[in-house]
């Protein structure tokens, strides 16, 4: 027997770390076209957004939208201006109102955006991933609460974005 074809029909032994590799290499590749999704385009979208632009190199495509058109949020200029960033987009819009609806990538963070983005991409190979995320709005009290609130979203997405995209801040 030929020493190249010994083997076939055996299965296939493969190594866990090796396969691990893989799937983290996979994760880490950075995709050319990104959408955030949330609600209303307020607050969690935004940021991540504007987040995504200042760590990802400039030649991926980066957007946000809602799955409803809310105001803009004056609480997150306020925490994305407490670490140098400014909001891409002063005006909340929907993914019909945006430019461009080809992505590699959409990442929702809120059960409804999820639920749309999985109505929109079920017969194309868009890839989906469900970060949740909590609401800010729903925190009462001070102010003082009400930004650190913010600024837990902010950094809770933060934290997404570096373990997803492997990209160090």
């Amino acid at each position: 027997m030929c020493a190249s074809l010994a083997g076939i029909g055996e299965p296939m032994q493969v190594e866990p770390e090796k396969a691990r590799d893989d799937q983290e290499a996979a994760k880490a590749a950075i995709p050319s076209a990104v959408l955030f999704i949330c609600g209303m385009n307020s607050i969690r979208s935004p940021i991540a957004e504007t987040l995504a632009r200042s760590l990802l190199p400039s030649t991926v495509y980066i957007a946000s939208a809602g799955v409803e058109k809310g105001e803009p949020d004056h609480f997150v200029d306020e925490v994305l201006a407490e670490i140098g960033l400014k909001r891409i987009s002063a005006l909340p819009k929907t993914f019909d109102e945006l430019e461009d609806h080809y992505f590699d990538l959409i990442i929702t963070l809120s059960p409804k955006a999820h639920h749309m983005a999985l109505e929109l991409t079920r017969t194309t190979s868009v890839h989906v991933e469900y970060w949740p995320t909590p609401d800010p709005t729903l925190v009462r009290g001070r102010r003082s609460q009400i930004l650190d609130a913010y600024r837990d979203v902010r950094e809770h997405l933060r934290r997404h974005i570096q373990e997803r995209f492997g990209q160090p801040f």
